[in-house]
């Protein structure tokens, strides 16, 4: 074991005399946790609507009032042509167009009842379909009251009438930055690990030092693992590091244990820096190194479950979440800071990580060649 002492030594002595790496160490951490969240927002506001009403009736206004009295919507403009709300939408001044017929009042009175139309500005998909279920989800609303009104003559309710209570488990504010700070963590840790591990070996190479080692009788899974402890040491600090900044940031303090979240971490990290070194192994350079963990670290990312439901993925992708290590860490992350899930519960994710370490440090040690 002298001769892994000895290579973590160097190790360590090259990572600390490297100041872009200690710089890496502490700024990135910094400002991809503190710019990402309030970047990286699911919740869609300010939605500008422009409302085309033919009816002008009480009924009208009334409808009119809800929509532009909620958070959701900014009245762009109120009224009488929908040529010049379909200019607001090409000119990009407004998301939704809300078109009351004539006679709107008249027939929900008579004929029980009305259609209105909705013209989406569909080229922000995202924000015209939410902008159009808030506003669908409004007018039902005020479907409902309007009926309410009509069944209760007298004073009397003629009709039961059901209310509906929602609790949210785990995020009852309903507070993306909790939901997404966790799993943009998982991420910074990912690239800092899987990016240096990828040019570890390569710059040995490059540098011409790999001959002088591969002379010395070291084994390979010695040289592998005097390149992989130190990075798995660094991974980790990362990791405390962003957990501090979580906590003076936004509050977030792990409903779980943090030892829960360090011994999954230690275990990912073994798998994500066996694929960076595996990287390694097979690049010539430090360009190619890059290129390749570039390429597979965006696949993770990607379809990772962060910005994507897993669940609203096709088939081929989800298969492929099977074999993402990413997929693991951040829906351990979040099971543990927002569920407060302990070992036992995150038993099989810690498996099938430890597997994935195995496989990718096995094939590391098996594609370095030790050539005098």
């Amino acid at each position: 074991m002298r001769a892994l002492r000895i290579l973590l030594e160097k190790e360590f002595r090259q990572i600390f005399r490297n100041p872009a790496i200690l710089r890496l160490m502490f700024m990135m951490p910094t400002i991809q946790l503190l710019l990402l969240p309030l970047a990286a927002d699911y919740e869609v506001k300010q939605v500008k609507v422009c409302v085309v009403d033919f009816d002008r009736s009480s009924y009208s206004q009334r409808l009119v009032h809800k929509v532009t009295s909620t958070d959701y919507f900014q009245l762009v403009d109120y009224t009488d042509s929908y040529d010049k709300a379909l200019r607001y939408v090409e000119s990009d001044e407004a998301d939704v167009v809300l078109q009351i017929p004539e006679g709107f009042e008249k027939h929900l009175v008579k004929e029980n009842e009305v259609t209105v139309f909705m013209a989406l500005n569909a080229i922000n998909g995202v924000k015209a379909n939410l902008g159009g279920a808030y506003l669908r989800t409004i007018i039902n609303d005020f479907n409902g009251e309007v009926r309410v009104e009509w069944l209760q003559p007298h004073g009397m309710n003629a009709q039961p009438v059901i209310g509906v209570e929602a609790i949210n488990w785990y995020n009852p504010l309903m507070n993306y930055k909790i939901y997404m700070v966790p799993g943009i963590l998982v991420i910074l840790v990912t690239m800092v690990g899987g990016f240096l591990s990828a040019l570890n070996i390569v710059k040995e190479k490059e540098a011409g030092t790999i001959e002088q080692i591969n002379v010395t009788p070291i084994h390979k899974y010695q040289f592998v693992l005097g390149k992989l402890i130190p990075f798995w040491v660094l991974g980790l600090v990362i990791l405390t590091i962003g957990l501090i900044i979580s906590w003076l940031a936004y509050g977030i303090v792990p409903v779980g244990s943090l030892l829960t979240i360090y011994i999954f971490a230690a275990v990912y990290l073994l798998a994500v820096l066996g694929m960076g070194l595996g990287v390694s192994t097979l690049a010539n350079n430090q360009q190619q190194a890059m290129l390749l963990s570039f390429f597979l670290m965006m696949i993770f990312i990607l379809l990772g479950g962060l910005y994507t439901s897993i669940d609203s993925m096709p088939r081929w992708a989800q298969v492929f979440t099977w074999f993402n290590p990413v997929t693991y860490f951040i829906e351990v992350m979040r099971m543990v800071v927002l569920k407060g899930s302990s070992l036992f519960d995150i038993r099989w994710h810690i498996a099938i990580v430890f597997l994935m370490a195995i496989v990718l440090n096995g094939f590391a040690v098996f594609n370095y060649r030790k050539r005098s």
